[in-house]
């Protein structure tokens, strides 16, 4: 277990989760946080990677960074989220194994699995059918950095663990009608229809889709507790364990903001994977549970951007 001036290395501190990660380290009283921008330090660039640890000795790393999206910039930037994120991931499990950092985690998603994966789905089926092809090129990234931690576990007696969350929301999210992940797009949309006093939003697809959505800050805790944890897996899956179907979840949203408005779907765009709800019943198993229900979630979400 990690003691309060342990040295923890946070990449990513900007973005979703690793602003929660932040967030909750100090919640926790954590006191010697490492964090670097972009500017500062490419972790695509492996020579600054290197120097970067050599020079700062963390003694534990969250590996929060990674080039992200929905699926319209899944589909479009196919090469910048292969590269992107091979890049990143490599250099720093790499570094972290050749400057002593014992304990890693790892971040993925759940979207490493199958496009049509038996639900709930387990890790264990992991490469076991195609993956869906809009976000082919991000999947096998991360699917590449569970395999490095999983060797390095292997070969070097390392504590790398792959935290698999299903879909994150919560403050500090990416809400572009395009780029953003499905949740805050929704959101944005709905916001935009107010600002803009129309009577109706676009959804993509068929609405059918189901999700399973999770409130960043559960995340960031998941991975403080399995920073502090001896597991005998090195993936994990992380969920709330239910899901609701895209246009459901726009029909919560228009609730929770009051507002009459129809919705549209546009089936000329693309679903994505049908369902993809997660067994979570290994992380169960060593004592973590989520804290945070979508209402509440929402609510704290909405206090930051509005």
């Amino acid at each position: 277990m990690l003691d309060k001036n342990s040295k923890i290395f946070v990449t990513g501190h900007n973005g979703l989760v690793g602003s929660a990660l932040l967030r909750r380290l100090n919640f926790f009283g954590y006191k010697k946080i490492i964090i670097c921008s972009r500017q500062q330090l490419d972790l695509r660039n492996q020579k600054m990677v290197e120097i970067f640890f050599k020079k700062n000795k963390p003694e534990a790393v969250i590996n929060a960074a990674g080039t992200v999206g929905g699926i319209y910039a899944n589909n479009k930037y196919r090469a910048d989220f292969i590269y992107d994120n091979l890049s990143m991931q490599t250099n720093v499990i790499h570094s972290s194994y050749k400057y002593g950092v014992k304990n890693l985690i790892f971040l993925g998603s759940s979207c490493i699995y199958p496009k049509n994966c038996k639900q709930p789905i387990k890790e264990n089926f992991l490469l076991t059918s195609e993956l869906e092809k809009t976000n082919e090129p991000y999947s096998i990234a991360k699917i590449a950095g569970i395999k490095l931690c999983e060797s390095y576990n292997f070969q070097y007696g390392t504590n790398y663990k792959c935290l698999m969350p299903c879909n994150i929301y919560g403050p500090n999210d990416n809400y572009d009608f395009y780029t953003s992940h499905f949740f805050p797009s929704l959101i944005s949309k709905i916001q935009n229809a107010i600002f803009k006093k129309k009577n109706e939003i676009i959804v993509w697809g068929s609405g059918k889709p189901k999700r399973e959505l999770m409130y960043v800050d559960d995340l960031a805790d998941a991975c403080i507790y399995f920073m502090n944890k001896k597991t005998k897996e090195s993936l994990i899956n992380v969920g709330v364990g239910y899901d609701l179907s895209i246009l459901n979840f726009a029909k919560f949203i228009l609730k929770k903001l009051k507002v009459n408005c129809k919705i549209v779907l546009d089936r000329s765009k693309p679903d994505g994977t049908p369902r993809k709800i997660i067994d979570s019943s290994i992380a169960r198993k060593y004592g973590w549970y989520p804290k945070i229900d979508l209402n509440t979630g929402f609510d704290l979400t909405l206090k930051k951007i509005i």
